[in-house]
This record gives C-alpha cells, sequence and structure tokens, in this order.
C-alpha cells in the first residue's frame, strides 16, 4: 500500500495531497508540528482511505506514554462504574484494564484476539512465557483494583480506585485518534456510599451495572439517585453483566431497568467479564455518550489548580494524594500549597471567592508524580485532565483531605480570587454520621498510638467523624475502657471494616464500644427538678453516658429512615412480618416484575442497626437486598428507655442501650445471657443485671472457680472427719470470695460488646 511504498516525507505528503481540501490535516502541517506527529495522523488518514489496510500494534499506555503529551481536554473522559454490591464492577474494570493494555501486552492480545480484532492490529511480540500469563489471567483479576486486606478477604470494595488508559476510538479529536479514559471503580455496600458521592463529583459519566440474574437491587436504585442529583454527571449507561450465567434473565432484568429508570432496553449493553463478552461495548460507549470535562471560566491553562480526589497513607512516604489537574500544569520540584474550603463553603449563596478557603501557610516541594494504572507509574508531570498520584513529603493526614485544591505557592494569591469548585451540599451531607462508637486502646498508655493510627484512617475514610475525649482515666468508657475517641460511622459494615484495617494496615487492636444511633431529647417543665436558665430546651443525646436521670420529665424522639427492601415474591409474607416486628410504619410494596417485589417503610434506625440485615437474609434465604435513607421527617417521638447493664454493682455505660419499653426485659435478658456466655470465668461470681427505669428487669450469674480446700494433696481428706475443721476452712473460703468479688475486676472482651449489637 501507499504506506509501505514511500518515505515518511512523501508519505506526509501524499497524504496531504489526497485530502488537499481536508482542515484535518492541513491544521497540523505546519513547522512546528514534528513530521512524528504528523505521521500518526497521516497515516491514519490513509488507513480510512484505503479501507484499513495497513495495522498497527494496539494503543497502551504502557508502550505509549508519550501520546497523552498531544490529547486535548476535548478527548478526556472520565467515569466511574456503580452498582449493588456483587454486581461484577471489579471484574467488569479488570477486563477494561486488560483490553486498553494496562496489564501488558500478553493479556491485551489475549482480549484482542477474544473480540475478533486480529484483523486490525499487527501481532506484538510477546514474552517467551506469555502462554503462562494468559493462563492466570484467563480469570478476571478483582485483586487489581480491591488492594486493602480487608477487601480481598471478604471480597468486597470497600475503597474507590482509579486507572488512567488509552483507548483509540474515532470520536477522537487530537493528532493520534486516541482518548484518555480516566476510571474509577466504586463500593458497592451502602455504608460506604461516601466513596461513591466523592467519585460521582469527579467525574461526567457513570456506568450503572445490574446483575443479568438478580435484576434490580435496592442500591441499584440508591446509586441511580445519587448519579442523578449531580450536576456534573451528565450520562448514565446502564448494563447487565453476567449475561454467559444458566440463570441470566436478560429479557426480564431489561424490561425492569427500563421501567424503573427509564432507558430503553435496545440501548442496555449485555456483557459478561468472565467470558470477556461486551467489553469493548462498554468501552464504544463511554468515549462516544459520556462528554469531557468542561474547562473552568478563567481557566487559562497556565495557573494550576488540581483537585484532591482521594489520599491515603504510607509510611515510607508519607500521605499520597490522588489528584485530578482542572487546569495548569503540575510537575516536580514545584513547590505547592494547598488551600481547603470551609465547612460552610457549600451552603453560602455567595460566588466562589477567597472567604470560603483557607489560606494554607505552608508550601510543599512535589517530590514524586505520575499517573495510577492502577499501579503507580512516575510522569514527572501531569497536566489538565489527566488524573494522577502526587506525592509532597506531608506526614499530616488533615493536610490533604480530599475536596482540598493544590496550587503553585507562587499564584496563591491569584487562585484564590479565581474559580475554585467547592463540595455541594449533596456531597457534604452524605458524609453525615449515622452510628456513634467508642475506640479503646487494648492498653491504657496506647491512646496516643491509637489517636495517630485513627487520624490516618481518616485520611481516605470520608465517612469516619472523629472527635477526642478527655484522657483522664474515667472518659467515655469509665473504669472498664479508659480514654477513647468518640467515632461516627456510616453503619454496621463499616464499624467491622474500620476495626479490621485498624489491625491490617496499621498494626492496632482497639476495642470498638455498641454503635449508638442518636436521639433527641426534649426537657419538659418540672416543679420539683429545675434546669438552669442558660440550658438547652432540646439536646442532640449521642453518648447514652448523657440520658437524662431519674425524676427529670423529659421526651425522647428517634432516628428515623426510609427502608427499601428488594426480594423475591415467594419471601413476601416473612418480610413484611419482619418489618412489623421491627416497629415499621408505613409499609407499602409494590411489584417490579413477575418474579421480584419492592417494600418500602419507614423505621426505626435504632432497630435497623442491630440484627435487621442477618434478620432479613434468614428469611429471605439471603436473596432479599435493602437500602436506606434518612426520612422526613427524620425524628419521631416514641416510648423508649434506656437499659444499663451492671457488673457486680458497677454500671459499664459502654454496654448500655436504649430500646422500645415494652420490649426492655426481652433484651435485656438476651443481652445478660449473651454476657454469661462470653465473659470469662474469675474466681469470684459475676452477677450481671440488666436496669431499666431504675428496676432489675433481667439477671444471670457466672459461677466463680472453687478450689477443693478439703483436700491437702492427694486424696487425703482435712481433718480426720471432724466436721468443725471443715466447716473453718469453708468459711474462710467464702469470706476470700466474697472480698474478690468486691475488688475484683472483669475483664470486657470485643466480644460482650457485640452481644450487645446482635440482641
Amino acid at each position: 500500500m501507499i504506506a509501505q511504498k514511500i518515505s515518511l516525507k512523501k508519505t506526509i505528503h501524499g497524504a496531504c495531497h489526497l485530502i488537499s481540501g481536508s482542515l484535518e490535516i492541513r491544521r497540523y502541517a505546519s513547522p512546528r508540528v514534528s513530521y512524528q506527529r504528523l505521521y500518526h495522523k497521516s497515516t491514519r488518514v490513509l488507513r480510512q482511505l484505503n479501507g484499513g489496510a495497513e495495522k498497527r500494534l494496539p494503543c497502551s499506555i504502557l508502550t505509549d506514554i508519550d501520546l497523552i503529551e498531544s490529547i486535548p481536554l476535548e478527548d478526556v473522559r472520565n467515569f466511574c462504574i456503580v452498582a449493588h454490591v456483587d454486581h461484577g464492577k471489579s471484574s467488569l474494570a479488570s477486563r477494561i484494564l486488560e483490553l486498553t493494555g494496562n496489564l501488558g501486552v500478553e493479556q491485551q492480545w489475549a482480549a484482542i484476539e477474544h473480540a475478533g480484532w486480529t484483523d486490525r492490529y499487527k501481532k506484538p511480540t510477546l514474552h517467551s512465557n506469555h502462554k503462562s500469563v494468559l493462563a492466570a489471567a484467563d480469570k478476571e483479576q478483582i485483586e487489581l483494583l480491591d488492594t486493602l486486606a480487608v477487601e480481598r478477604e471478604r471480597g468486597i470494595t470497600v475503597k474507590a480506585s482509579a486507572a488512567t488508559m488509552l483507548y483509540p476510538h474515532p470520536s477522537a479529536k487530537g493528532p493520534n485518534g486516541v482518548l484518555l479514559l480516566n476510571l474509577i471503580d466504586t463500593p458497592g455496600h451502602i455504608d460506604f456510599g461516601t466513596e461513591v458521592t466523592r467519585t460521582l463529583s469527579s467525574v461526567q459519566g457513570a456506568v450503572l451495572l445490574f446483575d443479568a440474574a438478580q435484576g434490580p437491587q435496592a442500591q441499584s436504585i440508591s446509586v441511580h439517585e445519587k448519579a442523578k442529583k449531580m450536576d456534573n454527571v451528565k450520562t448514565i449507561i446502564p448494563v447487565l453483566t453476567k449475561v454467559d450465567l444458566p440463570a441470566a434473565r436478560t429479557l426480564d432484568v431489561s424490561l425492569s431497568v427500563s421501567e424503573l429508570f427509564d432507558h430503553d432496553p435496545d440501548t442496555i449493553l449485555h456483557t459478561s467479564a468472565r467470558s470477556r463478552i461486551g467489553i469493548s461495548d462498554v468501552l464504544d460507549a463511554v468515549c462516544k455518550d459520556i462528554p469531557p470535562p468542561v474547562k473552568l471560566p478563567d481557566d487559562d491553562d497556565k495557573i494550576l489548580r488540581a483537585k484532591v480526589v482521594d489520599s491515603w497513607f504510607e509510611p515510607q512516604r508519607g500521605v499520597v494524594c490522588l489528584v485530578q489537574v482542572l487546569s495548569g500544569e503540575l510537575h516536580e520540584a514545584c513547590r505547592v500549597s494547598i488551600i481547603e474550603p470551609y465547612k460552610n463553603a457549600a451552603s453560602s449563596r455567595t460566588p466562589d471567592l477567597s472567604e470560603h478557603w483557607s489560606n494554607a501557610k505552608e508550601h510543599y516541594s512535589i517530590q514524586d508524580v505520575g499517573l495510577v494504572l492502577p499501579k503507580r507509574l512516575r510522569t514527572k508531570r501531569i497536566r489538565r485532565g489527566q488524573l494522577g498520584y502526587v506525592i509532597v513529603g506531608l506526614r499530616d493526614p488533615r493536610q490533604a483531605k480530599p475536596g482540598a485544591i493544590m496550587t503553585l505557592q507562587k499564584d496563591l494569591g491569584t487562585v484564590l480570587n479565581m474559580h475554585l469548585p467547592r463540595p455541594s451540599i449533596f456531597e457534604e451531607n452524605a458524609s453525615k454520621s449515622v452510628l456513634y462508637a467508642s475506640v479503646h486502646p487494648m492498653e491504657g498508655e496506647g491512646f496516643d498510638d491509637l489517636a495517630a493510627a485513627v487520624d490516618r484512617l481518616a485520611l481516605n475514610d470520608t465517612g469516619l467523624e472523629i472527635h477526642r475525649t478527655a484522657g483522664n482515666s474515667n472518659s467515655d468508657g469509665g473504669p472498664f475502657l479508659g480514654p477513647g475517641l468518640r467515632v461516627g460511622f456510616q453503619g454496621l459494615l463499616h464499624v467491622e471494616v474500620f476495626q479490621q484495617r485498624l489491625a491490617d494496615e496499621q498494626g492496632l487492636k482497639a476495642i470498638v464500644t455498641p454503635p449508638k444511633v442518636p436521639y433527641r431529647v426534649t426537657y419538659l417543665p418540672s416543679k420539683s427538678n429545675k434546669r438552669s436558665y442558660d440550658a438547652p430546651e432540646t439536646e442532640i443525646i449521642e453518648d447514652l453516658s448523657k440520658w437524662p436521670g431519674q425524676g427529670v420529665r423529659f421526651k425522647v424522639e428517634e432516628p428515623m429512615v426510609d427502608v427499601r427492601i428488594m426480594a423475591p415474591i415467594d419471601y413476601a409474607g416473612s418480610i413484611m412480618d419482619l418489618i412489623k416486628r421491627k416497629r415499621g410504619v408505613d409499609m407499602e410494596s409494590k411489584p417490579i416484575d413477575e418474579y421480584t417485589f419492592l417494600f418500602t417503610a419507614v423505621m426505626p434506625w435504632g432497630e435497623v442497626v442491630t440484627s435487621f440485615f442477618d434478620d432479613l437474609k434468614n428469611c429471605s434465604a439471603g436473596y432479599a437486598s435493602f437500602d436506606y435513607k434518612e426520612s422526613d421527617p427524620p425524628f419521631r417521638e416514641s416510648n423508649l428507655c434506656k437499659v444499663d447493664i451492671v457488673l457486680n454493682g458497677d454500671v459499664v455505660d459502654p454496654l448500655a442501650f436504649v430500646c422500645h419499653k415494652d420490649s426492655a426485659y426481652e433484651q435485656g435478658k438476651a443481652v445478660c445471657k449473651k454476657l454469661q456466655d462470653v465473659l470469662p470465668r474469675q474466681q469470684f461470681v459475676t452477677v450481671i443485671q440488666a436496669k431499666a427505669d431504675s428496676k432489675i428487669v433481667a439477671s444471670e450469674r457466672i459461677r466463680a472457680y472453687r478450689k477443693d480446700v478439703l483436700k491437702t494433696g492427694g486424696s487425703k481428706t482435712v481433718g480426720g472427719g471432724d466436721i468443725t475443721r471443715k466447716k473453718k476452712l469453708l468459711e474462710k473460703q467464702k469470706k476470700g470470695k466474697k472480698r474478690a468479688q468486691s475488688t475484683g475486676r472483669v475483664t470486657l472482651s470485643q466480644a460482650a460488646f457485640n452481644s450487645v449489637i446482635s440482641r
């Protein structure tokens, strides 16, 4: 063909002559443009004219990293993958990385062969052991983006992960015909919804997955609503996954998605990560339907403004930031400042002015910068439209929170008066804690290490809300636990993952008390117990040690949530009974299709966070899914009481809980029984009591270890048959046990606190 018969220079001029009227070539035919760059453009046009006769090697960011310098902002696509838990987000992401070449030449060529694209590309030189590499990669590699130990152990995604790719597509406007794709994989569980919200604020499109066997689930509706509320998310691409399963209901699920989310059934893509079906269709839809990021209003591409999307702590390098460059260029050795929005910036109606941003007095020198593939690739600089990592030597995690803006130190004064993206009200509300628990070190002197470790975890877990308590021995945990931290969480799974990450990543084991929901208490007028003049009439109680005592007249309101449950129709009766047992009201149900029902109800949040999820799975054989959101109004008055747990006469505040008065005896008895099973046996009797409204409603005892004092050794009996000698020894033992019971200390383990959660 033409490109094979003539030289490089003749190829360029020949291409220009063939399409002399085309602005596409003349636009790049200038003295300032290198022949190599023009050659890429001309050969692409020649391939189009010749019916694609010339083959080229597959494009990959590993082999064609130099192409990113010539990719304009119009050829950038920022998108994320969202779905219900276990609907195949990480599996699809791994296949996308495979097809785009981020995992290596061998795996990319295997994906090309499976897609039937061997006529488009020239076969690359493969490694000698490429067959073993392909055999190992035949199954989707979900661990590529699930990098945390807790993610691999539990098989779920709890942390959003990013990757940058190159993908050739006809919609590209740049000289090389290649698009720059920034992919972010998100968690699916509702407890990590803040990760999804933060990710959606940084992209222009989302790929919404649905399991072809299960159909739409509760969290599918939730993430779709979040994406719709984001002004920057312009496109939502519906995709069916696992279409190769024998149980797949492709047509039925497509119709359900169409009815629930108002999508044309013909536009829903069908994929399977296991069989590599439809992977290229997803990429083509992303390139075609998702718009590029919009330039800032005052963007001159000179002044650096980079948004911190995520950050994490590494012991050797310190704080690592994942940034999205909005304008300008970020390169190594330059000095930068980090400015953060004030907390009330989103609620203000004034324009983006400097009063909404805290001016960072410190500045740092950039040590390392590059792209995430998802492994880090050092490029020494990143420019507008790119998503990359930055290391500036930060040791304090609080100095680089997500949402902050990184700019050059010399331009700080100018940037404060320019357009700066700030978090929306929806983003700020998404990080509100719904559960509160106390975190205590195993040893009393380990409080400082615990506080530092929790701060590092909070850097890349915006769902955590940390309040430091006083450092005395009775703060928050009482005499049983000592000093601790008050931490807000997004749900029970969030609590479990936090505890496991604390042990895996920071090497610390801690005791986490049973999570409590916030209650609103309104004090009523009382002649016998008058409050001070400046005391508030209404307050939110998160710590039950501040619960009003006896003799105080008050009313209490509990937080309510709107619960949405999706389950097979066969389990409708048992699910409705469960909702009634958990004091749910305003229950409604409607069919989604001939197999699935959608149940909605308003329920007390305190009932949901105990054992509701386990009970729901039990009564539906594991098929039901649910999500929740704050109800309107968020609080409702109820007849509640506080139940204290007493060990040998000492009230253990961390074990206290609040329940409806009608179920105080039942739940108090259940907790006492579980504590009897998990508390260690002592040399003295342990008395476990549950007390509600100053009345003992339940009680259990743990028998003490008892030494046979009538034996002196072997089988010899004391006293030779004299009863007075025996009685004297037994009475002495009895007094010692009584003295030990008054001075002894009961050791509380994590299992003791878990018994209150699953009561």
